[in-house]
């Protein structure tokens, strides 16, 4: 009788722990369903073990104004956005210096000629190296525009858009919080140059622009400063 009982118990202890073991994986499941996240793109691993070095990157770094009419890969946009603000270990640190580790930058992609995407502006995830659809279309002729009408932007097969929200670093350094963050738009500036000389692609600072157009053309909140563009295109 006894041992019919403990039978009896394991029996249904097995059915129980089967049960659990089935909504887990369902919900494991579902969780990793990429279609469920479609304005999500996961971006390729970036190389960090590249065949140009860094004295030849500064020796050939230039500011290059025309592109071709050459879609680019997804690779491209991974490695300059890992490049830009890429995150290089387990505690956050990222490619770029940035005073009190605040970083208080934020970049956004506006995509046009990039093979396999959908055109678009998109906002970079660098703790996950992914990027997040905002907006779709083609967004080149209205920065153009906002950017007195330059045909580096008008024809770039991507754009990287540099922005920062002042809030966080001016809590800790008050308004020289704000001369640091300019700091680190440079220190990205010059990692996007010297990617591009590895990758063979062009790519220049664009500084010139009507800010408060650019911040409409891309829907953006009153608390984000537009910095820096920087068109990328094969040259």
């Amino acid at each position: 009788m006894k041992k019919n009982a403990r039978l009896l118990i394991i029996v249904l202890l097995t059915g129980v722990f089967n049960m659990c073991s089935n909504s887990n994986k369902t919900s494991a499941e579902n969780n990793d369903n990429s279609d469920a996240v479609s304005s999500e793109i996961v971006l390729p691993s970036p190389s960090k073990d590249g065949k140009v070095s860094v004295e030849k990157a500064l020796q050939e770094r230039r500011s290059i104004r025309r592109f071709k009419d050459t879609p680019l890969s997804l690779g491209i946009v991974s490695q300059m956005m890992w490049a830009a603000y890429g995150t290089t270990n387990e505690r956050g640190f990222k490619t770029t210096p940035s005073a009190g580790a605040i970083y208080p930058l934020e970049f956004y992609v506006a995509i046009s000629k990039v093979e396999g995407i959908e055109a678009g502006l998109y906002k970079y995830n660098s703790l996950h190296h992914k990027l997040k659809l905002i907006k779709s279309g083609d967004l080149r002729k209205d920065l153009s525009e906002a950017s007195l009408g330059q045909s580096c932007i008008k024809n770039a097969s991507f754009i990287i858009i540099f922005t920062a929200v002042f809030g966080s670093i001016k809590l800790r350094y008050g308004n020289r919080g704000i001369q640091y963050t300019h700091n680190e738009v440079g220190h990205a500036g010059q990692n996007i140059y010297l990617q591009a000389v590895s990758l063979n692609i062009g790519t220049v600072v664009v500084g010139a622009f009507v800010e408060e157009k650019v911040k409409a053309v891309l829907d953006l909140k009153d608390n984000q400063s537009v910095l820096y563009m920087m068109p990328v295109g094969q040259k």
